[in-house]
């Protein structure tokens, strides 16, 4: 599903992923860790094509990253759920709107984003929460709606910015939990994280990043 042959990412004098290789298959669950500027974060990028590597080749799904074009960018991106820490919720729509706004500007009818809005919200557990602004949810369900919003055109990929990041430890589970259940419905899902905590609750393969290298791999002992 995902493999990187080579690739190195510099801004100036700064090398921020150095000679990556990689390959993530279809339908796993991985972490990507390691101390802030390890490069967890210019990893995610380079794979939704926020950013281009300097050097090497960047596939997704069989997609050269690397060399897509502008214009092509948003149709891999119907097929890649993002998840920030800091959730980027429009504060004044509804977490219904909010979850449904990618399924607007594709272009969905109005049924079919309706039916998928209810869909993804009972999956993340905010039924019955449709019409809440962010402001008037917790932190937890602040970051359940961005979970829900990154699944709702059920993308092949998810990627996942630290996304229990600003979450105490019982939600950080559970936002885990429902990370696990997408990946069982097939999803390939890639967490960047540094809590070593939940990374041994749920002992995924972790891919551990150091100064923009690539040192250590765990397997899945699941």
């Amino acid at each position: 599903m995902i493999r990187l042959y080579h690739v190195s990412k510099t801004y100036g004098d700064h090398a921020a992923l150095q000679d990556i290789n990689l390959k993530v298959a279809k339908g796993e669950f991985c972490y990507i860790t390691g101390p802030s500027g390890a490069g967890k974060t210019t990893l995610l990028k380079l794979l939704y094509a926020a950013e281009k590597p300097s050097e090497g080749k960047v596939l997704v799904g069989g997609v050269d990253v690397t060399s897509l074009s502008r214009r092509r960018r948003p149709f891999l991106r119907r097929n890649i759920g993002v998840i920030f820490q800091d959730f980027k919720l429009i504060p004044t729509r509804t977490v219904a709107e909010n979850v449904s706004l990618s399924m607007e500007v594709l272009g969905y009818p109005r049924a079919t984003i309706q039916r998928r809005v209810r869909a993804v919200l009972s999956i993340v557990g905010l039924k019955g929460r449709e019409n809440n602004l962010p402001a008037q949810l917790s932190g937890g369900e602040q970051q359940r709606v961005a979970v829900a919003r990154a699944i709702v055109n059920d993308p092949a990929v998810l990627l996942a910015d630290e996304p229990t990041g600003n979450l105490d430890g019982g939600m950080a589970i559970e936002v885990i939990e429902i990370l696990q259940a997408i990946n069982l419905r097939g999803t390939t899902v890639m967490v960047a994280t540094h809590d070593m905590a939940l990374m041994d609750r749920f002992p995924y393969r972790a891919l551990r990043f150091v100064q923009g290298k690539l040192v250590r791999e765990r397997p899945c002992r699941l």
